[in-house]
């Protein structure tokens, strides 16, 4: 559509005006080509003509629709115009309060001159990870969009941060500094963000000044590099400067400051440790006071210093440093009081006794007189002398001044650079962000060399920003697939050139700069000179100290008065003699780095051949402005590397007022940063950019039903604008988005505008004409019914007369009577047809109801009997094949059984015979040993006759051989004693044999099952005793191998003798003595063989004692005779005891024979009853079933009759065994261990403990032998039964006939049967139960004595609900149960709280032993356990929930049973009996305590980081309710979410469905009620506070249409309450400010009434939230109305005595109290059972 097209009726326009710049105005009539008139009417109802030319028509620039006034990006509004972005950002930030606007890549930001609730961390976090265009403007969506372009592209960025002094530029910078250091936490000990933010403080102390435009103007340019690591995390930063503003120091202007830091020290004068610098008040020093006012409103210097020296602190520079700053600082302002007086008239001088100079040059540590002189005079270096001349007072002022202007540059570097170094932390640099924060373009009344410089940056600057959108704009046209055509744009290169190029500006200066006679007038004469051909360079007409220069924002004028001086910077190089010379080290560094920088920049020169003369001026080799020059070169190098993001700090207003806005200010500034020059390059080509769903959403209203009805929306976003604007080239569609040119968004607005229009208007149409036809057919009706009426009452009036009132009335009496007669009749006869009817009725019913229960009756007995005989004859059928099975079974391991005795039975004698052979070796060995001590006492008495004259050594050897020969008979006897207790042991074997064979005999299945046991037991003392023999062997083996040493010992000392003889040959005396040695040990060997004689015969007598005992009664006296011996005089030789060994062999062999015997009878007799029950079983089977049944029955009960008489037989004579067997052990194990000693008491014990044991084997026999009586009484009795059963048997064949008689005679017999089946089976029961208790008895009796050899403590059996544990295996248990556990296999199928029970129980058991050391130990191990656990688990929310339950439970049964009252009023005795009796957990219950709270902490860190993603696109983005759409254009600044791109939608499902598996998890492990309540409150309050945080940022959320989304979206949070019954939660309160906020958003918002009802119901949201929803809502269509400026005043004045936070975020970290409620379980811990799949085997139930 044609541009003039537009000009239409109604549409507004802006035209110029002197004092707003732009004014708009309403087209009253029609433009059309050819007219040279635009009639409009202003906003103040006055008409205005606008003359147009006709041949070439320029008409005034049109206004957009409201509905696109006030967007985030100025690039979103259809028009893009100057008036435009004037109006847009007027709307902004005068009626919404919002300070910033992204106006394509550049962030445009308003001063508000106040402080606003918009750069919390609340709302750091909020922007992080956030899109560009997903939030409203700020200057932290820059920082974060360039934070992320660092991570994802690993590029440089750079924040380029410009505008006027007072524009807040360093506020800018300084907010994006603190973005970085919150967002990107450096982690590390050194806090090198804190750092980073500490600097600024310190740089705007001794870099910022007072200024007639900024209370806190930066006078230098910075920019600031922070070093990110490969985490992206802060490792340093580095800072540059540029073109500090020296003069400041030295002069400032009225109503302006000197830099900060000295009117901070001044505040200080007082100070105790400023004392030393004799400071004044600021206004006592002249170059603090030249401005007037000292003092900034709001500002406290004293605090600020305060500050400044605690950033100091931070920085890493100490106090030696600050002291010397401060010194520095202090003589600055005492040298600028120096009194110069004028001595003539070239003269000037110094008083001597000038205090400010004393203190000046005390603190810098120079030489009063030498300052004094050197200040006032020159030195002039001539060809072959020098000269000192003096200099007049404005000179020597110039000259102080030059020195109190190069020290405060110095010290400025000074101070940069140890705060570079302080921000240098080790570590590789892997990518960096920078942010300069520089002089905007500057043009005063009076501009010099510091404008000129900063103006050139700006030309600088603003080429690389041109560039850079250049590119921009023409990668956008690529991505999109868009015919590129080159865009005219301003370029400045030629302005760039005239300033640097060469015989430019700053080369001319230089080249006078050279010259010592060289003057501003004459560098002025050059310029012209050289340049006057140059457009942009002019000459004013009227002055001639001052040139113009046309820059890209607008032309200005430079004086030229100074230009030189300042360029040099000069120094006189006697005055830098005398700093270098000053015994401060801290000032004479500044100029020596200075002299070893002016050397460094030396050319290599050829030394003369006479000396050289100092120049008379000596300066520095390098000018301000080379130097300027070359550290722009490199800021350029470095952003061009980088990717630039542009914020542009605009002053809305000169008087420095709060949301004041001064068009002609701000298009000025616009016009010099250049945001209209990008918005000019946009609006040339396709500046209005919509997405296809966007266009969709917005413009669906246009489509056709065909066009709505296609899948494909991008195709049908063609049609329709094909189809709309038929000019092709006012736009183009790309892959993503459509392009349109200027203007075409606006028409669209239009046609969109005409169409709702249209259909309001039918619609009005409609309602009105169906309202007044309701109104119209009421009124008929109404008027019909009055008619009626009236004509009713006509008729009346004529017709009525008194004859007729008569005849009505009797007509009406004959009619009432005849009526009544008639009804009567009619009534008694349906009354009477009514009975009969109720009556047949009512019996058939009766007798239907009757028949009916009848039947059911006969049903249900039938039922009853037919169910009871089936359930008889399964239950007959089942039990008759159990017994049958049983039987079967029993008899298989009878057989089984004996078979296995009899083997073990042959093994018994294998190791007899084994035994017996051992013994008879023994007894070989022992002759043998006999055999040497006969040859040794002969080899003795030889000896002892050929050394008869050695009796005194013979003597010796004598008494040597008597010890050992003792010692060979107390082996001897140790040797006989074990031979006695062996044989002692033999009997009593074979004894106990001799019972279990009895046993056997009179026994049947179940006590051949006990013979066994006993026969095991047996064959263990067997082997125990066994091997004491092969340990008594072998020791015997040793002790022979002692004495054959001994031996050997007594041969070499019969060698000795022998060699002694010779020797003592001469005491011959001696032999007759010796002699009665020998007798004497005669007679001692002939009592030894008596001895052995005597022990020989005991062997003997035990030995046919023993096979007495074992053949008695098994055969005749005889035989027992022929195995023993009568040679008594014999038998204490070695064959004899071999010989008793072989009797008892034989009787051994005989005693088997017997068994074998008595094994084969008892077959046979078996064998025999089992044919006898074959022959029974066949004649029962020939009668009926039931008969058979019956004798089964019987014959079974018989069996477990027998069965259970044994074994009640056979329990005490168990008890007898074990207690005996372990008696036996006991005095075995003391018998071995006292073997050693005290010889004689031990014979004694011996033989008393035979004869007790002998007294007990009686009574054993007796008791057995009663016991076979017994067993033989009940085969008496089983077979009189048999008998009995064949009786009855033949009796009921002859009753065969007699049917009914038999039939009721079974009944009566199986009924009796069963109740007596039913008594003999619970008896089995019993039984059973009985025998199992005992079994556990006995094993528990093992058990307790093994552990009381342990320990003295033991656990009683009747404490359940505990588990025992061994301390080694208590890392196991933590492993297994808390470490290893998988949730996903083991922890499935067992209570989910199960782990807290064992663990619980564990506690209990270490409670219980009394064992302090064992349960703090188990107490801490679970304590970092689970500590562990989380940790290695800290994102696995399964695993948090099951563990926060399980902590949650064994904190609960930790009080549960503690014994503390308040804990156990729920409880069950059982619980009261199982407190814990020892400890108090109180401590551990705390820690216990602290560590599900910290589980919980992650628990909900780890869902909110789960449903955190979804709350915004679910809550504010998605439109739950159709058909109402809230899409408005975004302009640049496109969000993300798009139909064409694969990200993931998410909607309010998407937040109910974590919600449900939060839900449904946390119910799954048992987590308690309360504790889910305060989990879901807490994410309820997470979804609302994140949700109300967006809207506070995205201004396109504030809609009415939005609210009813949010308010939907909340209704099935609550349903989603409601389904889980969680309404007592809570949680629906928390979304009370969210809720409010969408009634807000709904409300009107014009009145009175309004305001105050919404401040009525806004309870929740504070003031500050209010008063932003009010500034940020915007209509969505233009039926809607924007709330005025009028009616937020309103609301701010009523809101005035409310109370409320002043933060503008709520805190989504924000965490509710979390308690844990005392919830007592009712599991009883005695039940529970440990599963095996837990691998916990080696814990034991107690």
């Amino acid at each position: 559509m044609a541009v003039l097209e537009l000009y239409t009726k109604f549409n507004r326009v802006w035209i110029p005006d002197e004092e707003h710049v732009w004014k708009s105005a309403e087209i009253v009539k029609d433009f059309h080509s050819g007219d040279n008139v635009l009639e409009l009417l202003l906003e103040d109802g006055t008409e205005y003509c606008y003359t147009v030319d006709p041949s070439k028509p320029q008409l005034p620039p049109l206004r957009n629709p409201d509905i696109l006034v006030g967007e985030n990006d100025l690039t979103a509004l259809s028009y893009l115009h100057e008036p435009a972005v004037l109006h847009n950002l007027k709307v902004r930030f005068v009626e919404s309060r919002i300070i910033y606007t992204y106006c394509g890549i550049i962030l445009v930001a308003l001063n508000p001159y106040k402080q606003l609730p918009i750069y919390g961390d609340a709302i750091i976090h909020a922007y992080s990870g956030q899109n560009m265009g997903d939030m409203d403007p700020h200057i932290f969506a820059v920082a974060e969009e360039a934070y992320k372009q660092m991570a994802r592209n690993h590029k440089n960025q750079s924040i380029i941060v410009s505008g006027e002094s007072g524009a807040g530029k360093t506020v800018s910078a300084r907010y994006a500094m603190r973005y970085f250091a919150v967002v990107s936490k450096s982690g590390s000990k050194t806090r090198v963000e804190d750092k980073v933010l500490a600097s600024n403080p310190v740089t705007e102390a001794i870099g910022n000044a007072k200024t007639t435009r900024n209370d806190n103007s930066s006078r230098f340019g910075k920019y600031t590099e922070i070093s990110f690591d490969r985490r992206y995390r802060i490792i340093g930063a580095n800072m540059r400067t540029y073109l500090l503003e020296k003069s400041r120091v030295v002069f400032q202007a009225d109503n302006e400051r000197n830099y900060h830091i000295f009117y901070q020290i001044c505040s200080c004068a007082d100070s105790p440790e400023f004392k030393n610098l004799r400071l004044l008040s600021a206004d006592k020093f002249n170059y603090t006071c030249m401005g007037g006012d000292i003092t900034i409103e709001g500002v406290n210097d004293k605090k600020d210093l305060e500050e400044t020296s605690r950033t100091f602190s931070l920085l890493g520079l100490k106090e030696d440093f600050q002291s010397d700053v401060f010194k520095v600082l202090a003589a600055i302002l005492h040298l600028g009081n120096v009194e110069i007086r004028n001595v003539g008239d070239d003269k000037s001088s110094v008083p001597p006794s000038d205090p400010h100079l004393a203190v000046f040059c005390e603190l810098l540590g120079v030489s009063a007189e030498g300052l004094a002189r050197w200040l006032c005079h020159r030195r002039i270096v001539l060809v072959a002398e020098s000269v000192v001349k003096p200099v007049p007072k404005d000179r020597a002022v110039n000259a102080r001044d030059a020195l109190a202007k190069h020290i405060y540059a110095h010290l400025f570097d000074c101070i940069i650079n140890r705060i570079n170094t302080a921000l240098q932390v080790p570590g590789k640099q892997h990518a960096f962000i920078g942010v300069l924060d520089i002089y905007g373009f500057e043009t005063f009344d009076i501009n010099s060399f510091e404008q000129f410089c900063i103006n050139y940056a700006n030309e600088k600057l603003q080429q690389q920003f041109n560039l850079h959108v250049f590119k921009l704009e023409q990668e956008e046209y690529m991505k999109e697939d868009i015919p590129w055509t080159l865009i005219d744009f301003y370029d400045n290169q030629p302005v760039i050139d005239l300033i640097e190029a060469k015989m430019g500006i700053l080369d001319l200066l230089d080249e006078e700069c050279l010259f010592p006679q060289g003057t501003d007038q004459s560098w002025l004469q050059k310029l012209s000179n050289y340049l006057h051909v140059s457009p942009l360079f002019e000459k004013p007409r009227l002055s001639n100290e001052a040139f113009v220069i046309q820059h890209f924002a607008d032309k200005v004028e430079y004086q030229c008065k100074g230009f030189l001086e300042k360029n040099r910077d000069a120094l006189y190089e006697e005055l830098v003699d005398m700093m270098r010379a000053s015994k401060l080290p801290f000032l004479a560094n500044f100029f020596q780095e200075e002299e070893q920088n002016a050397a460094i920049s030396k050319a290599v020169k050829v030394k003369p051949a006479r000396p050289l003369v100092k120049p008379a001026n000596k300066h520095l080799r390098t000018s301000v402005g080379d130097k300027f020059r070359s550290s722009l070169s490199l800021l350029m190098e470095t952003l061009n590397v980088t990717t630039p993001h542009y914020v542009r700090c605009i002053k809305p207003n000169d008087e420095k007022l709060p949301f004041e806005y001064d068009s002609r200010r701000v298009v000025q500034q616009l016009r010099a940063c250049g945001v209209l020059e990008t918005i000019r390059i946009s609006a040339q080509s396709y500046p209005s950019r919509w997405t296809y769903i966007e266009f969709y959403s917005r413009y669906s209203i246009l489509m056709s039903h065909v066009e709505a009805d296609l899948n494909d929306k991008k195709q049908t976003c063609k049609n329709v604008l094909q189809r709309l604007i038929q000019d092709s080239n006012q736009y183009k569609f790309g892959r993503t988005k459509i392009f349109f040119r200027a203007g075409q968004v606006a028409y669209l607005e239009k046609l969109r505008l005409d169409r709702l229009r249209e259909a309001c208007v039918t619609i009005q149409k409609h309602v009105r004409g169906w309202s007044q036809r309701r109104k119209y057919l009421a009124m008929r009706k109404a008027a019909i019914i009055l008619q009626q009426y009236i004509r009713g009452k006509k008729t009346i009036r004529k017709t009525v007369s008194a004859a007729t009132l008569k005849q009505g009335w009797a007509a009406l009496v004959i009619q009432r009577h005849w009526r009544g007669y008639r009804l009567r009749q009619i009534y008694q006869v349906v009354r009477v047809a009514t009975i009969t009817i109720q009556a047949f009725t009512r019996g058939r019913i009766a007798r239907k109801q009757y028949k009916k229960m009848m039947e059911e009756h006969k049903v249900l007995v039938i039922q009853k009997y037919a169910r009871a005989w089936l359930a008889r004859r399964r239950f007959q059928t089942m039990r008759r094949l159990v017994l049958n099975v049983q039987l079967s079974y029993r008899v298989q391991q009878l057989r089984k059984k004996i078979e296995e005795q009899n083997k073990e039975n042959r093994g018994l004698m294998e190791r007899l015979t084994s035994l017996a052979n051992s013994h008879s070796q023994t007894m070989d060995r022992l002759q043998g040993l006999e055999a040497q001590l006969e040859k040794s006492t002969h080899q003795k008495a030889s000896v002892e006759e050929r050394e008869r004259k050695a009796k005194e050594d013979a003597s010796l050897t004598i008494a040597q051989l008597q010890k050992e020969v003792e010692a060979l008979n107390l082996e001897k006897q140790k040797i006989e004693k074990t031979f006695e207790a062996s044989a002692k042991d033999a009997k009593e074997s074979f004894d106990h044999v001799k019972r279990t064979l009895l046993e056997e005999k009179e026994n049947e299945a179940r006590l051949r099952k006990i013979a066994e046991n006993n026969i095991e037991i047996q064959r263990q003392d067997h082997e125990n005793e066994v091997a004491t023999l092969k340990e008594e062997i072998k020791r015997l083996k040793e002790e022979r191998v002692s004495l054959q040493r001994k031996l050997e010992e007594g041969t070499q000392a019969n060698s000795d003798l022998q060699e002694q003889v010779i020797q003592l040959t001469k005491h011959v005396k001696l032999i007759p003595e010796l002699r009665r040695d020998l007798n004497n040990l005669q007679n001692q060997r002939n009592n030894m063989e008596r001895k052995m004689r005597q022990q020989s015969e005991q062997a003997r007598t035990k030995m046919s004692e023993i096979a007495r005992q074992l053949l008695g009664g098994v055969v005749e006296e005889e035989v027992l005779l022929g195995l023993t011996s009568d040679d008594s005089e014999k038998i204490y030789e070695i064959e004899d005891l071999l010989s008793a060994f072989d009797g008892l062999q034989k009787a051994t062999r005989i005693l088997e024979n017997h068994q074998r015997e008595q094994k084969e009878s008892f077959e046979s007799q078996v064998e025999g009853l089992k044919l006898k029950v074959d022959h029974l079983q066949n004649e029962n089977s020939k009668l009926q079933n039931l008969f058979q049944e019956k004798s089964n029955i019987n014959e079974n009960i018989c069996q477990e009759v027998s069965r259970l008489s044994s074994e009640n037989s056979v329990i005490p004579e168990l008890k007898l065994q074990v207690s005996e067997l372990q008696r036996q052990k006991q005095e075995l194990e003391g018998l071995v261990e006292d073997q050693n000693r005290e010889l004689t008491e031990k014979n004694k014990e011996i033989i008393y403990e035979l004869q007790k044991k002998i007294a007990e084997e009686s009574a054993q026999r007796r008791h057995s032998e009663e016991k076979a009586e017994e067993l033989e009484e009940a085969k008496r009795e089983l077979r009189g039964r048999v008998e009995e059963l064949e009786e009855e048997n033949d009796h009921l064949k002859r009753q065969q006939l007699m049917e009914n008689e038999v039939k009721r005679k079974l009944r009566e017999e199986t009924s009796l049967l069963t109740a007596e089946n039913m008594d003999f089976e619970e008896l089995l029961d019993q039984k059973d139960r009985l025998i199992k208790k005992l079994q556990t008895q006995i094993k528990s009796l093992e058990t307790s004595q093994k552990a009381r050899q342990k320990s003295a403590s033991t656990i009683p059996k009747e404490y359940l609900g505990m588990l025992e544990y061994k301390r080694e295996d208590e890392p196991r248990l933590i492993q297994n149960i808390i470490l290893d556990l998988k949730l996903k296999g083991v922890a499935v199928n067992m209570i989910p709280t199960l782990p807290a029970y064992i663990l619980f129980m564990c506690v209990r058991h270490a409670d219980y032993l009394n064992d302090e050391t064992k349960l703090k130990s188990l107490m801490n191990a679970i304590i970092t356990g689970v500590k562990k656990a989380i940790v290695s688990h800290h994102k696995d929310f399964e695993f948090l929930s099951f563990w926060l339950s399980n902590t949650y439970q064994l904190l609960n049964c930790l009080k549960q049973y503690s014994g503390e009252e308040e804990f156990l009023k729920q409880s069950t005795p059982r619980q009261k009996k199982n407190c814990l009796q020892n400890f108090d957990l109180s401590e551990h219950r705390q820690i216990l305590s602290d560590l599900a709270i910290q589980i919980y902490h992650r628990f909900i860190s780890l869902m909110e980081k789960t449903l955190t993603p979804t709350i915004v696109p679910g809550m504010l983005e998605h439109e739950s309710l159709q058909g109402i759409s809230s899409m408005k254009p975004t302009g640049f600044r496109k969000r993300s979410s798009s139909i064409y791109e694969d990200s993931e939608t998410y909607t309010i499902s998407s937040i109910l469905q974590h919600l449900t598996v939060f839900h449904s998890t946390m119910s799954h492990h048992g987590l308690d009620l309360g504790l889910i309540k305060q989990v879901i409150k807490q994410l309820f309050f997470l979804v609302g506070a994140t949700t109300l945080n967006n809207i506070m940022l995205r201004k396109d959320m504030c809609s009415c249409r939005k609210g009813m989304q949010i308010r939907c979206n909340i209704s099935y949070l609550e349903e989603w309450l409601k389904e889980k019954e969680l309404q007592s939660s809570n949680a629906i309160d928390t979304l009370r400010p969210l809720a409010q906020t969408a009634w807000l958003l709904q409300v009107n918002k014009s009145t009175d009434d309004d305001a105050k009802e919404i401040i009525e119901q806004c309870s929740e949201l504070s003031p500050v939230q209010i008063v932003k929803i009010l500034n940020s809502y915007t209509p969505i269509d233009d039926f809607e109305k924007r709330v005025t400026s009028a009616f937020v005043r309103k609301v701010q004045s009523l809101l005035q005595d409310h109370e409320g936070s002043s933060q503008l975020m709520l805190d989504t970290d924000y965490r509710f109290q979390v308690t844990f409620p005392f919830c007592p379980s009712s599991q009883a811990l005695e039940l529970l059972q440990v599963p095996s799949s837990l691998h916990l085997n080696f814990l034991n139930r107690i």
